[in-house]
């Protein structure tokens, strides 16, 4: 386990541009001691916490992207479990990290986790490093994640920026303008470089107060400010929430309108012949790239045929074709639907694009969520009837 480096300088206090600013060095002074105060005592008990170590760190900040904390648990203890050096991240194959990724989505974060572990391995010498700036530069890692590693791991006071904090700066500070301008985007950080340089003078957490300080905002906003029915009459800092005193909680962040969702629809099939099926790996540079699905094909809202659509993709017409399962699921601002078909074959098709595997082979080899649900009903679906 590291241990913390501690601060050499002291930091410096915040600022207060002007008489209307919207933050005062006061009220900053103020947060300060009720956030960590409120931390110490309602922390969640989670397994990253538990360490110092920054690639444990890193990992858990990967994997929290776009996912929740509930459902990344298991995956960091598998992931550390399976390998628990940066060097093992560097060196693992390409098939065992989207296995142990798979489920979790957005696999571009675990290639360039892969892609930043070989760069410390190569510059670094395996030593996960502190400079801020070295951080930044790893692949994958932006100016919210690198914050949140140098801070909780390191104890430095550098800032953090994520939803949740988000939400918790626009609502104790009033701030109406769409987090996503320039402008304001700017004052959300400052706001938070100045809490978190802040809280080593003001109070007795001195010897981590950086690095539980911005987790202390994380967590709030996770527990406390979340997005709907917050609990407002139990948050620690309500008597200085700005959004609290004027009623404004429930439109604070003005994150403006949500794209329009679009729809999509695709058939899959999922071909048994002698025990074995179907299917492909996806290509690099797509979405879930490397990652292994049935065969599919994107159609019209009104196609029915699916004899048509599996000879126009193999070339043949397949004896029978059975609905298995229809999966919904979304990617960034699609809602998908698939609709999966079981055919069973005594011969190849005339087409054929992908491998035939096993039930026990499949189980070795990442599959996209919703493909992932194809082969287990498949599996339950076609061999159970033998």
């Amino acid at each position: 386990m590291n241990k913390i480096k501690k601060l050499k300088a002291k930091p410096p206090a915040c600022r207060d541009n002007s008489e209307n600013s919207v933050h005062s060095v006061k009220k900053v002074r103020q947060l300060i001691p009720l956030l960590l105060d409120w931390f110490a005592a309602n922390a969640r008990d989670l397994p990253w916490r538990r360490t110092r170590d920054p690639y444990a760190i890193w990992v858990s900040e990967i994997m929290l992207q776009q996912t929740q904390v509930k459902t990344v648990i298991p995956f960091w203890n598998r992931w550390m479990h399976e390998l628990p050096t940066i060097e093992a991240a560097a060196k693992a194959p390409s098939e065992k990290i989207h296995k142990l990724w798979e489920g979790l989505g957005y696999y571009t974060r675990v290639r360039n986790l892969q892609k930043a572990a070989q760069i410390i391995a190569e510059k670094h010498g395996g030593k996960f490093p502190e400079n801020f700036d070295d951080v930044l530069a790893l692949p994958g890692i932006g100016r919210y994640t690198a914050g949140a590693i140098c801070g909780i791991a390191f104890n430095q006071p550098t800032p953090i920026l994520d939803g949740n904090v988000i939400r918790v700066l626009t609502r104790i500070f009033g701030i109406a303008e769409n987090p996503k301008e320039k402008k304001t985007n700017q004052l959300l950080w400052q706001l938070a470089e100045d809490l978190v340089k802040n809280s080593p003078l003001v109070t007795r957490h001195s010897s981590l107060s950086c690095s539980l300080l911005n987790q202390s905002l994380m967590e709030l906003g996770a527990l406390v400010c979340t997005p709907r029915n917050p609990q407002c009459l139990v948050c620690p800092v309500r008597k200085l929430c700005v959004a609290f005193k004027e009623n404004r909680v429930e439109k604070l962040p003005n994150l403006g309108k949500r794209e329009t969702a679009t729809a999509r629809r695709f058939i899959a099939f999922v071909i048994d012949q002698n025990g074995k099926f179907l299917v492909r790996q996806r290509p690099a540079g797509v979405v879930n790239a490397h990652l292994w699905e049935f065969p599919n094909v994107e159609v019209a809202a009104g196609q029915t045929d699916t004899k048509a659509v599996f000879k126009n993709v193999f070339g043949t017409i397949p004896p029978t074709v059975q609905p298995l399962c229809t999966v919904k699921h979304s990617i960034t601002r699609y809602r998908i639907t698939l609709e999966a078909f079981k055919v069973s074959l005594n011969k190849s098709p005339l087409t054929i694009n992908g491998v035939w595997k096993t039930p026990a082979q499949m189980q070795q080899i990442a599959f996209t969520a919703a493909h992932k649900k194809l082969a287990s009903a498949a599996v339950k679906s076609i061999l159970s009837g033998r």
